[in-house]
């Protein structure tokens, strides 16, 4: 098999790039070692920027996302006592979209064979070669049989846990890692949430968010240790815990109910350099992750799509190579000022083993100062939104 391009990974970043790439005539082929339906099955994100929309919206694949998505204005966070509510879209003119990640990888999945995007799924031992050179190719399996797909570039969108960043030599590469001493106890309910728009909370007994899905599908998640299990957290548990540590006011407005997901996800930042290496992009989770606090793991892998959809159509459709040169250090720029505002939200709100009590009266200085400050919201507003591409 041949193609220009060569994705490795059908989630949303991969079937992105492989939409607008089709969209100006070029041909890709994506290789997915996951069936549709277990890729659909992931649960992930669910808060969209604007760069991410906006891409949607280019594409014409935002029929489900007008009629379904959610339009917030803005969030809050809590103290324990109070909501400080920022006002995204007053301090920006813009707002953010909650619709989950599993949505917008079902309609670009569902629109692929009419628009030409080449997937091929259930594809195991997926390996990378002559990244170095003007012809790459992918070798795999598939229905028992080994398969080779050529390519004039290779792009990895597999996650963190994919191969296509461990094709990049150790010599030429440097990775940086924050590794988070809690988790996130994550339960999606089909109850009413709380609030119309989320909540972070900051408490004494650790951080809390109020989510959700849908108008009647929410997603809540609590702080645990790393050792904690999930079968140790009955329903009844959570949202004890949960309801004390949003607050009397959104606390009192929750809505119990029986889980449908519930999981234990650990946090860390982690940021692989560079992100191109000879004919091999990364994309997305294989470069970086973010804690979820700042809601950028999706949008942080729709703005490189974005990046990397222009810098390969200018190098097929006009030999320009200055922005296939330059997509690594231009991505980075943006992954690092995301990572700097996941981190900052992560640690200001949450409760770290072995915190002090200054640490802790530094934290409450931080929340009284952001709720008496417009510059101090402006500046969450702003990185909230998604900073500019």
């Amino acid at each position: 098999m041949k193609t220009e391009i060569a994705i490795v990974g059908a989630g949303p970043a991969g079937l992105l790039l492989g939409h607008l790439l089709r969209a100006e005539g070029i041909a890709v082929t994506i290789v997915e070692r996951a069936s549709p339906d277990y890729v659909l099955g992931r649960i992930r994100a669910g808060v969209l920027e604007r760069t991410t929309t906006d891409l949607l919206h280019r594409l014409g694949l935002d029929e489900r996302l007008n009629a379904e998505g959610l339009p917030h204005d803005g969030f809050a966070l809590a103290d324990g006592e109070r909501l400080i509510r920022i006002d995204v879209k007053g301090l920006t003119g813009h707002n953010v979209t909650v619709y989950g990640q599993t949505e917008v990888t079902r309609d670009l999945m569902a629109a692929a064979a009419d628009r030409g995007v080449e997937v091929i799924y259930e594809a195991g031992d997926v390996a990378l070669h002559e990244i170095e050179s003007d012809a790459p190719y992918l070798t795999f399996t598939k229905d028992g049989a080994e398969q080779r797909l050529d390519a004039r570039f290779v792009v990895g969108c597999d996650g963190f846990h994919g191969p296509s960043r461990k094709a990049i030599p150790a010599s030429v590469a440097r990775a940086y890692e924050k590794v988070y001493p809690f988790g996130w106890l994550g339960v999606l309910a089909d109850v009413p949430p709380c609030d119309h728009e989320l909540i972070y909370a900051n408490h004494d007994r650790g951080f809390a968010l109020a989510s959700m899905r849908s108008e009647t599908r929410s997603r809540y998640y609590v702080q645990v240790a790393l050792d904690e299990k999930v079968e140790d957290w009955s329903d009844e548990r959570f949202w004890d815990e949960l309801i004390v540590r949003l607050g009397p006011e959104a606390g009192g407005r929750v809505t119990r109910g029986p889980s449908i997901e519930k999981s234990i996800a650990p946090l860390r930042s982690f940021v692989f350099e560079p992100m191109r290496h000879g004919s091999l992009f990364l994309a997305g989770d294989s470069a970086h992750i973010v804690p979820p606090t700042g809601a950028k793991g999706l949008n942080l892998a729709a703005s490189d799509v974005a990046y990397l959809a222009e810098a390969l159509t200018g190098y097929f459709k006009r030999a320009d190579n200055d922005a296939v040169a330059g997509y690594s250090d231009r991505a980075l720029a943006r992954v690092w000022k995301a990572e700097r505002f996941s981190w900052q939200l992560t640690t200001l709100m949450h409760r770290f083993p072995g915190q002090t009590d200054f640490d802790r009266r530094i934290q409450v200085a931080e929340l009284d100062y952001i709720a008496r400050s417009e510059a101090a919201r402006t500046a969450i507003a702003e990185n909230y939104i998604g900073l500019p591409l």
